[in-house]
């Protein structure tokens, strides 16, 4: 399994829990895989569908996910196909073709399809060894998006009860897991729960005053990377993309009342970046698989701290270190209740309230945010400081709180425990207000005796008392501060309390974020350019040929030949020989202009068996079609995967001095001569200008396997 990981994905080792839950898959059993966003649960089902000899069939509910992760697929040399309706039914008929014709390793398929009687009779004749449905709190009326059709999907557990069944999410409460297992049928699954603990991400909450400057700060600092902005409106996405392009930012609105071929436009376009900033909205979200989001920023409260977890966990998805600003008022909470209040079922409505109670005390909490968000989904966090939020970076003296706690929890309890934190400030203020002398609390104890501290303070301190439970929200449209029993009995014992100093504008340090390396930059952004054209000549967003990651370390280390390159992070054999030469290219010359050595990388698990001649390798089984003389097109099918995987093969095995006879796969002679000639005019040998002489009626794969034979010439 390592040696496929490597081959097929570029790895060298797995992620935590991945092993685990690869060998209980291949081991037949049920799983529950609970993994946040950029974990890696796509490879707990994705490597063992390799080992497996039938199909796996992989459910998702997001649509525009499937191509992107196909193609990634097929990139890296595996057999994959998706069906949804995207596709035309032309399409449609030629995926279930290759899947009949067992030509398909991983099929994709929208929950809905799997209603479709017709659909269902075509997975019956097939041999399913592997069933994933991802997204799995999508079946659980207790998680945050519930969605019916996914009740459906039980019918495959019975369609094929010796397939194992593998549920992947990357947000669900204990009661949403064990609501998966139940309406999925799982049979004495094995649960794995990862950490939630995203290392890369820093999560900051501003307060959403002149939140459009601010936003513009930000979009400057992130300048060009990939940002994904949320708000609460169609309306809103549409007016703020707008303000954002008169500003100079290149952004496009994205949500649901947009026509499907403008939608799908957006996404193209910020997927294979040459629209840097989406602006969607949190009902809707983005289905995307892009790995190398930078920002990701709320401009509106979201509704629950699963979907905000979730669309956060967009960001940074290569390990590379990545930002989650959310702007914060307590006003946006009057839109949500607007929403609420729709919800015609009483339970629902009041779990809904529940949610958005837990977003608002996120955003007010006082002690480090990543605890609160660990802790949410049930893990612990024990470290004081996490490096990595606004509360944690800010730094915040210590001072005697006894006195101004006394004076605030006195105030709740003078004013009978009725009242929310604003009316209680305006009474420990000594504010001018009707309602105060309506009621008579002008003339309360407590009222003016605070007047050393501002409203702004006054917020901060008392969030802390809710955060350290001595204080405690009651409701939740009009939410009504009361003492906790330890509240109550510090009150009365006078006891000495320390608490952090409010902050008044004090400059956040800088974030201790994981995975930052020092790189070139500029020969970075040569390699973002060469990618993005290899990109773009294949039809796959740039992500799909490396990520920033593997850019990063080629730009750290300056390899020099392709065995240095395949140390790389992300740099399996498939890509080695797909785009290894081209990125080499462009470090050898960078490092030549200026000098610069080769670099050795950080030690990893050495590889084992590496080298094409190694017994049952991939490139073994296609050198014995080749001396068989079968076509590209047989040997393609007889492996199962694409013509121009198996090109790649064949450029590998030339390379390592493999003896075989290649001649019989020329094109017929004419157009050799001509693609010849073409390679002769570019001056070179990269594909891209070759084409631009030729024209689209020459395949890039046609024009690979005549490079080839210019290299033997």
């Amino acid at each position: 399994m390592r040696t496929l990981l490597k081959t097929y994905f570029g790895y060298d080792k797995f992620r935590p829990l991945q092993e685990e839950i690869v060998a209980s898959v291949l081991a037949k059993r049920d799983c529950l895989v609970l993994m946040p966003t950029g974990g890696g649960k796509s490879l707990c089902y994705q490597l063992p569908a390799l080992k497996f000899d039938g199909l796996t069939l992989v459910v998702s509910p997001l649509i525009s996910l499937m191509k992107d992760q196909v193609d990634a697929l097929q990139a890296n040399g595996v057999a994959a196909d998706f069906i949804n309706s995207s596709l035309t039914q032309t399409e449609i008929n030629r995926a279930m073709v290759r899947v009949r014709q067992e030509r398909t390793k991983i099929l994709y398929l929208a929950p809905e399809r799997v209603a479709v009687p017709d659909f269902q009779a075509f997975l019956s004749a097939l041999k399913v060894s592997l069933i994933a449905i991802d997204e799995a709190h999508c079946i659980s009326e207790w998680g945050h998006d519930f969605r019916p059709e996914y009740r459906n999907l039980k019918t495959l557990r019975r369609d094929f009860p010796d397939a194992p069944v593998i549920a992947l999410t990357a947000t669900a409460t204990r009661r949403v897991r064990e609501d998966i297992i139940a309406q999925l049928e799982l049979k004495e699954a094995q649960t794995f729960i990862s950490s939630f603990n995203r290392p890369n991400l820093t999560y900051l909450v501003r307060p959403k005053r002149n939140a459009f400057n601010a936003l513009l700060a930000l979009l400057h600092k992130h300048q060009n990377e990939p940002t994904i902005i949320y708000c609460v409106s169609r309306k809103g996405t549409e007016e703020l993309a707008a303000d954002l392009r008169a500003n100079n930012f290149n952004a496009m609105a994205y949500h649901a009342g947009l026509a499907n071929d403008v939608r799908k436009e957006t996404q193209e376009k910020f997927i294979r970046d040459e629209v840097p900033i989406v602006v969607a909205t949190i009902a809707f979200g983005m289905g995307i698989d892009k790995p190398d989001v930078r920002l990701i920023v709320h401009y509106d409260m979201p509704r629950t701290l699963e979907g905000y977890y979730q669309e956060t966990g967009r960001a940074g998805r290569d390990g590379l270190p990545s930002e989650c600003v959310l702007f914060y008022s307590y006003g946006d909470k009057i839109k949500h209740d607007f929403f609420i209040d729709q919800i015609e079922d009483p339970s629902e409505r009041n779990r809904a309230g529940d949610k958005l109670a837990q977003v608002i005390e996120y955003c007010e909490w006082q002690d480090c945010r990543r605890a609160y968000l660990l802790k949410y989904f049930g893990e612990e966090w024990e470290r004081q400081d996490c490096g990595g939020c606004d509360v944690c970076l800010t730094p915040r003296a210590e001072f005697d709180a006894t006195e101004i706690a006394q004076k605030i929890l006195s105030a709740v309890v003078r004013t009978g425990e009725r009242f929310g934190a604003g009316y209680v400030i305006n009474v420990l203020r000594g504010a001018n207000d009707k309602k105060i002398r309506e009621r008579g609390h002008e003339g309360l104890s407590v009222f003016g005796i605070v007047q050393d501290f501002t409203i702004d303070e006054l917020v901060q301190l008392i969030n802390v008392l809710l955060a350290r439970k001595l204080l405690v929200k009651n409701g939740h449209r009009y939410p009504t501060l009361g003492l906790t029993e330890a509240g109550r009995s510090w009150l009365k014992l006078r006891e000495r309390i320390i608490l952090p100093r409010p902050a008044r504008g004090v400059e956040q340090r800088a974030a201790k974020t994981a995975g930052e390396i020092d790189f070139d930059r500029e020969l970075f952004e040569k390699l973002r350019v060469l990618r993005k054209t290899l990109a773009d000549e294949r039809g796959v967003p740039p992500f799909v040929i490396f990520g920033d990651a593997s850019l990063q370390e080629m730009a750290a280390y300056f390899p020099q030949r392709p065995e240095s390159l395949s140390e790389i992070f992300g740099v399996g054999a498939e890509k080695l020989a797909h785009f290894g030469e081209a990125f080499l290219a462009v470090i050898r010359r960078h490092t030549l202009e200026l000098g610069l050595e080769e670099q050795v990388a950080p030690a990893r698990r050495p590889a084992k068996n590496r080298t094409v001649n190694r017994s049952g390798a991939t490139y073994d089984e296609t050198k014995k079609l080749v001396l068989q003389k079968l076509s590209l097109a047989e040997i393609a099918e007889r492996r199962g995967l694409a013509e121009e995987t198996i090109i790649s093969h064949l450029e590998r095995l030339v390379e390592f001095g493999a003896e075989l006879d290649l001649d019989y796969l020329k094109p017929p002679p004419e157009r050799l001569v001509e693609i010849k000639a073409a390679f002769e005019q570019s001056g070179g040998h990269f594909l891209t200008p070759v084409r631009a002489i030729l024209g689209q009626e020459f395949s890039f794969a046609e024009l690979r396997l005549v490079r080839l034979f210019l290299a033997d010439s």
